[in-house]
């Protein structure tokens, strides 16, 4: 008797089915479709954007290579091109490395060009800091040490990420100037910083051992 009770209850339950799929199988089938043209949609976007990706990387190393070589036209004319229309990412890449670029046959220019990516409200806080810190390198060479300890003082503090780099130049700066007590200031704030990168500390000992020297007088 049980058995035969089953048999209903399947039989009951195929009808249904058959029914349910004769009403709505066309949903289900275009649901089906639909899925399927998604995940190939999906499938074909990450491609074409990987082949994009690639296409650019490929023109990134074209320009450093050009770069390396001491083609400075050809390295400018592709980063100029990738950073008016490369994918985000790679055209701030190439927005400092055409200021770079820039800085190494006239630091004035190359330095304006890392002013205008510090003002960039668009990018994120730490590459505005570098492109600070950046044009003030540029600038050493160019300005008083006041400027460059406006510029760089506040990427100098503790807990700044460039901090290293910061005191390392107006270091840099001060000693160019004699100011052998502003020198030694930020060259011991450097070898002081336990986390200061080994090659920059050994750099500092031999910053101090300069200012410890004094000036030089030069005998006629």
């Amino acid at each position: 008797m049980a058995d035969i009770f089953r048999e209903i209850d399947e039989e009951v339950r195929r009808d249904k089915a058959a029914q349910l799929w004769k009403k709505y199988g066309w949903l289900i089938t275009a649901l089906a479709v639909i899925a399927v043209v998604g995940v190939a949609g999906w499938q074909f976007w990450q491609h074409q954007r990987n082949q994009a990706a690639a296409g650019v990387g490929a023109r990134l190393e074209a320009a450093l290579k050009s770069s390396r070589d001491g083609d400075s036209g050809q390295a400018e004319t592709i980063l100029k091109e990738l950073a008016a229309g490369a994918p985000a990412g790679y055209r701030e890449i190439a927005r400092f490395r055409l200021a770079a670029e820039t800085g190494k046959g006239d630091p004035a220019a190359g330095a304006a060009a890392f002013d205008a990516l510090a003002g960039d409200a668009s990018l994120e806080q730490a590459y505005r800091d570098l492109a600070r810190l950046r044009a003030a390198i540029l600038r050493v060479d160019l300005v008083p040490y006041a400027e460059i300890k406006q510029a760089l003082e506040p990427l100098a503090a503790p807990t700044g990420v460039w901090r290293h780099s910061a005191r390392e130049f107006l270091g840099v700066s001060a000693l160019k100037h004699n100011l052998f007590e502003d020198a030694g200031r930020w060259f011991d704030a450097i070898v002081t910083d336990p986390a200061t990168p080994q090659a920059e500390r050994q750099r500092a000992d031999l910053y101090l051992a300069l200012v410890r020297g004094g000036p030089v007088t030069v005998q006629n």
